[in-house]
């Protein structure tokens, strides 16, 4: 215990020195955050007092990275509202479900091609379902393309994937965490889960002033220590419901999103949310040993190949549908294409069920690749769609000059 703090800090200082390397490289920081993870750990050396092992601060570590989660669901619930899927589009609603349904059943045929339980066929379903909102909102923005024709859509259906992440989340967390055998069991267990979440949702519709009310303070200093208290006991109380805590703090950032305090309350979270979510996938790296990740190597390079077809796919069924131009609807496709954050903790939620060992090394393999090659193949949506157009000899409309070059 002697060296405890001395290891969190030097970790800290590890993942500041990626981050930094990250930047420079104007990439995702996610990837290399996990390989830094992996390399690091139980298998590292320790030279003199720098033990990279992490051995007395791993508890601590993993505790942080737990809080990295509810920070990262707690500001995605922010960012998601109720008001906002009523406001939305049919194109939005279709483009996301066909989205959401392609990659599903296709995961779900995979897993059950590959001999895997029905619980472990259900997580990895999941994992091949949801993109990641961070890598792609960064994609966006670094490529300067949130002006482009397609982008209100691809937006559109990453916040359609959010709210089926919500929906799969509160569903498994039933099924995993609260050890049902019997079938009414499971059920009661199930819909627990959903009338949790449905509660949240009626809160965030009908309980707006209510909270805007008690969370009408002036000083900073008391409304953030509010806000993180109650973060922490619902996330909590959550899990006593076996509904696991990342969902919890989802549905409370969803209960404040429509209050008259949400933008206050995000720019509050953001520093927490990127600061402990680094320390988030840090740690997913850590808990990874590199020596079993060839067990995983041919089931996550398959999910790979299936996700992108799938992606393409959606993308342009979605795009053509929306009236958007196959160039545009290709680029759809590409972008959504990334995994992260989500896969991870979907993940994490299979972990702490007990499912197959072989969950966590498949899960390592899929994010890191998606993670680094969505966004390489956004960046050469040019140069893609040429080429798969001189195959497929797509018809091109008229040029809309915010199409994406």
């Amino acid at each position: 215990m002697d060296h405890m703090v001395f290891e969190v800090g030097t970790a800290l200082i590890l993942i500041a020195l990626v981050s930094l390397l990250a930047g420079k490289l104007k990439f995702s920081i996610i990837p290399f955050l996990i390989v830094l993870g992996m390399l690091v750990g139980p298998h590292a050396p320790a030279i003199g007092i720098i033990d990279l092992r992490f051995i007395e601060s791993q508890e601590i570590i993993e505790f942080l990275g737990r809080i990295g989660v509810l920070f990262l669901l707690f500001y995605l619930g922010l960012e998601f509202s109720v008001s906002k899927l009523v406001r939305s589009g049919k194109n939005i609603v279709f483009g996301g479900g066909i989205y959401v349904v392609l990659n599903f059943v296709a995961g779900l045929a995979y897993g059950f091609l590959s001999g895997l339980p029905l619980y472990e066929v259900l997580i990895i379903a999941g994992m091949l379902s949801v993109s990641s909102t961070a890598i792609v909102a960064k994609v966006l923005v670094d490529l300067r393309r949130t002006g482009n024709s397609e982008t209100e859509l691809i937006l559109g259906m990453v916040l359609f994937d959010d709210i089926f992440l919500a929906v799969f989340m509160s569903v498994m967390s039933g099924l995993l965490l609260a050890g049902s055998a019997s079938v009414g069991s499971t059920i009661l267990a199930v819909s627990i889960s959903i009338g949790y979440m449905l509660l949240f949702f009626l809160i965030a519709r009908k309980g707006t002033p209510i909270l805007n009310k008690m969370l009408n303070i002036a000083s900073s200093e008391i409304f953030i220590i509010v806000i993180f208290s109650m973060l922490f006991f619902v996330a909590g109380f959550s899990e006593t419901l076996h509904v696991a805590e990342a969902i919890g703090a989802l549905l409370f950032g969803l209960a404040l999103s429509e209050t008259e305090h949400s933008k206050r309350i995000e720019q509050l979270v953001v520093p927490f949310r990127d600061f402990f979510g680094a320390i988030f996938f840090f740690s997913f790296g850590l808990s990874i040993d590199p020596l079993t990740l060839g067990d995983a190597f041919w089931l996550a390079i398959g999910a790979i190949i299936l996700t992108i077809i799938c992606n393409v796919v959606a993308g342009m069924i979605a795009g053509r549908k929306a009236g958007l131009s196959h160039k545009s609807s290709f680029n759809i496709g590409l972008t959504i294409m990334a995994r992260g954050e989500f896969s991870i903790i979907v993940a994490n939620l299979g972990i702490a069920g007990g499912l197959a060992p072989i969950i966590k090394p498949f899960s390592a393999l899929y994010v890191l690749v998606l993670a680094i090659l969505g966004p390489l193949l956004t960046k050469g949506s040019k140069h893609i769609y040429k080429a798969t157009n001189k195959v497929f000899k797509w018809s091109e409309p008229q040029k809309n000059v915010k199409e994406s070059g």
